[in-house]
This record gives structure tokens, sequence and C-alpha cells, in this order.
């Protein structure tokens, strides 16, 4: 049997490596997403104090700070049982807008999309944003970098930091903002949303109307028909800030809905010895391996899972996008990995709306924007980060410490799913011993549709670390192996 190693795996968050087993006729007999990299933020998160935990978790990686600072906000919310304001959690969730506009751009023009706006087959060296940029054109460039900046600007404004924010609080948010501020935000918004629908058009003309991208999403290897979850509104309408966790079966019906305390109840976490990321499932199902269908309890969260699991956008035009999403592509669920990429691109529209929406509230200037904080217990927060749903759960002692924690991350929920879809797209790619740059790259587009973050999504509760070591001569023999934990 033959092994073929894609290592590192490119543009994503983190370090990984996938390793693919070929039979005797070239094709493939299994492949494995393997993640290395271990980070113990639930370990050496004891024994600190509560409130510090918005700041620390916010630095597992530069790419989602604000999902991990208003996760543990909102944990600590509940664990100090205080109701924010009304205007903090409105102020909350711009900021949070702001984070989603960033974030997005950032995948769809640096990460994902190269594949589909300079082609799967691209030389590697084009298969990144200069690559985008010659394609689109350099006008195009400055708006992406432009637009990006703006979400990070309104981060900024917000949170104090564009990158590793320190506004949230038990209980509230630790600044207002001002009219100036208010009129620099709504200007930004304004652009972005033009800019979001301009995406959506670059992503029509670019992809969907060429067959053989079409072709490539809607076919076999890039499909996978697992649950979907999301957060929802109380009419079941995508919220990425707050709301009741909703999750759907391949049919589109709604399996289960619960709140983030009862998360436990729902949700189980396997543990493989290949890899340090968990594998998450629905108990109500049970794990049946690494399979999809309704007797697998895996599922898929990220922005196709929460337009599966949700039943419209809470604002206009992205529900409108909505609606031609689902129309395009057969219907409730769509099941097709590459799908992931246009329903970010709707989410990007969505979050500029939600974002105009609460910087012409009234209510966006208030100065009542923290309550105060009542005894320490135990706390849950869950954000919808813009990698899918994130699960903060905190015990603390009676001085305000931390005594346990546990995070369930978007990637980690994903992983089970994403494992597959590696898998499924190498099985259907690669053929007689095919393994090309292209076909290779192919495989990689399985992965990179679900905007992973595996630097979020390896920790270890115990914070041990399994190691091997070997150590070679200057004639490659092997002199001494040593292990720990192991």
């Amino acid at each position: 049997m033959k092994t073929v190693t894609i290592d590192p795996i490119t543009r994503l968050e983190g370090h990984g490596k996938i390793s693919i087993f070929l039979n005797d006729k070239g094709d493939v007999d299994n492949a494995y997403l393997q993640i290395p990299e271990l980070r113990g933020f639930e370990r050496f998160s004891q024994g600190r104090r509560a409130e510090d935990m918005p700041q620390i978790t916010s630095r597992i990686c530069g790419v989602c700070p604000v999902a991990h600072h208003f996760a543990a906000t909102k944990a600590l919310d509940a664990a100090f049982n205080v109701d924010p304001p009304s205007a903090a959690k409105k102020l909350r969730e711009l900021m949070y807008m702001g984070y989603f506009i960033y974030d997005h751009i950032l995948h769809f023009y640096y990460l994902g999309g190269p594949d589909f706006v300079v082609g799967p087959d691209a030389p590697p060296e084009k298969r990144n944003v200069i690559g985008v940029i010659e394609k689109a054109g350099v006008d195009i460039g400055k708006e992406v970098i432009k637009h990006r900046a703006y979400g990070q600007k309104i981060t900024a404004i917000l949170g104090g930091k564009a990158t590793h924010p320190v506004c949230g609080l038990p209980g509230g948010v630790s600044k207002g903002l001002n009219k100036d501020e208010v009129k620099d935000i709504d200007t930004m918004v304004k652009s972005c949303i033009n800019f979001a629908k301009f995406s959506l058009k670059l992503f029509d003309d670019i992809v969907l109307q060429n067959k053989n991208y079409v072709d490539i999403i809607l076919s076999d290897p890039y499909q996978l028909a697992t649950y979907n979850m999301g957060l929802v509104d109380k009419n079941n309408k995508a919220n990425f800030y707050d709301g009741i966790i909703r999750v759907t079966d391949q049919n589109g019906d709604e399996k289960l809905k619960f709140e983030v305390n009862d998360y436990y109840k729902h949700i189980a976490e396997r543990v493989e010895e290949w890899s340090y990321i968990k594998f998450p499932y629905l108990k109500a199902i049970g794990w049946n391996g690494f399979t999809d269908g309704k007797d697998s309890g895996i599922y898929r969260v990220g922005p196709l899972g929460r337009l599966n699991a949700c039943e419209g956008m809470a604002t206009t035009e992205a529900n409108k996008e909505y609606k031609r999403f689902f129309e395009t592509l057969g219907g409730k669920s769509v099941n097709s990995t590459l799908a992931f990429h246009w329903a970010r691109l709707i989410e990007l529209l969505y979050a500029t709306e939600r974002a105009q929406e609460l910087i012409k509230d009234s209510e966006i200037t208030s100065q009542k924007i923290r309550n105060p904080v009542g005894e320490p217990g135990e706390g849950m927060g869950v954000t919808e980060a813009a990698r899918g749903t994130l699960i903060h759960h905190y015990k603390l002692t009676k001085d305000g410490l931390i005594d346990k924690a546990n995070l369930i991350v978007a990637t980690t929920n994903n992983s089970g799913a994403i494992n597959m879809s590696i898998r499924d797209a190498a099985r259907g790619v690669i053929k007689g011993g095919d393994v090309s740059n292209a076909t290779l790259n192919m495989v990689e587009m399985a992965f990179r549709a679900y905007d992973p973050c595996f630097a979020c999504a390896t920790h270890s509760l115990p914070g041990g670390m399994p190691l091997e070591v070997k150590i070679y001569d200057n004639k490659r023999r092997l002199l001494k192996t040593l292990k720990q934990n192991l």
C-alpha cells in the first residue's frame, strides 16, 4: 500500500497534514486529516481569575478572537448571574458583525476563493490572493483590502483592539459609542453592504455561470449528508450572537432544539488515537463511525450548517439570497461541501445589513452598558463563530477563579465531517495513482471549504501531551525512541 502525504496543508489557520492510502490499483483506500498541534487552554485556565477569560481565550488564535471573547463573556454573564443591559447586548452584536465582515472577506478572497476565482488546477503560486487580484483586477484587490480593514476598524472602535478585543465584561461592556463613532461606523457599514453585494455578483459571474465549477460543486465526491447545527432566533432565523441551538436532519426537518445550558445532554465528544482533535456527535443518534446519513450522529456547523439549520435570514437582501441559494441547489438540505463558499457570502451580506440596523438603533449610544454581577457559580455561553457554533463552559470557585473549563470549538464540531469530506474527495478525484498537484489541491479544497481553525480546535482537558521522539544516527539508523503520555 502506498501512502501520499500532503504536509503541510495550506490556506488555513493552524497546522495539519493529510495522509492518503492507495491500494495496489492506485485508488484511495482511506484518507485521514491529522492534527499534530496541541493547545491546552482548558488546563492552563484553571486557577485564573474568571474575568480574565475573555482576554485569555481570544489569544487562542488571531483569526476568530472576537468569537472566543464573547463566548467567554456570555459564559461569565451566566456564571455571575447577571443579564447585561439591552444597549450592551446591541454593542456586542454590532462588534460581532464587524468581526464577521472581516473574517468572511478573509476566507473568500484569501483562503478558499482562489480555488474558484483562479481555478482549482492553477499553479500553486497563483492560488492565493495575488492570483485573485491578477484575475479580478487591482482595483478589486484594493476594495478587498479596504473592506476587510473596515470590519477590523469597527471591531477596534467597539472592542479597543482590532484583533484581541478587551471590551467584554461580566454584565456588559467597558465602553459605549459617541456620535462621531456612530457616524464613522455607519459610513463603513454602508460601503460594506455594497461590497457584500459585489462579492455575491462576483461569485455568480465566476462560479455559478461556469458549468465546470457547478459540476464540481454538485459532484458526488463533495456531497455529505449529515445533520446541521446553528443558532436561531425565536422565528428560526439565523442569529450569530444570541439564540437557541437548532439541529436539522438531512431533509431540513428539525431534530433538536436546546439552550446552551443543555449542550452536554445532546453533544458527546469522541477521541481517536491518530489526532489531537476530538469528534463531537449527537447523543440521541450515537456514534456510527465516519459515516453520514440519519444513523450517524456527526453534524456540520458553519455557514452551510447554519443556512441548513435555520429557516431564513433575518434581513431582507440576505434572505432573498438565502432563498435563491436553495432554489438553485435543489432545496433543503444542501449537502455539497463546496457550497460553504456561497453560504459564506450570503452571511457576509447578512452581517452588513444587521450592522446597519444596529448602528441606526437609538439605543446604540446609551451609556447604560453594564449591570452589577452576582455571586460566582457556573455558566455557559454560545455564539456563532465564523466557522460555526462555539460553546464555552466555566465552573467558578467561591472566589471567582476558574475551577474547570470546557470549550467545544466550531472546527471541533466540524472535525468528523471534515475527515469524511477529505476521504470522499480523495476517493473521487484520485484514480489509478494520479496524484498530481492539481489533484491533491482538489482534496485540500474539501477541508478548505470549512474555513477550519485547528489552533482553536485542538486542546486537551488533562493537559498531557502524547509525544514520541525517534533519534537516528547519520546513517538513518534508529538509535532510541523516547515517549511520554503514550
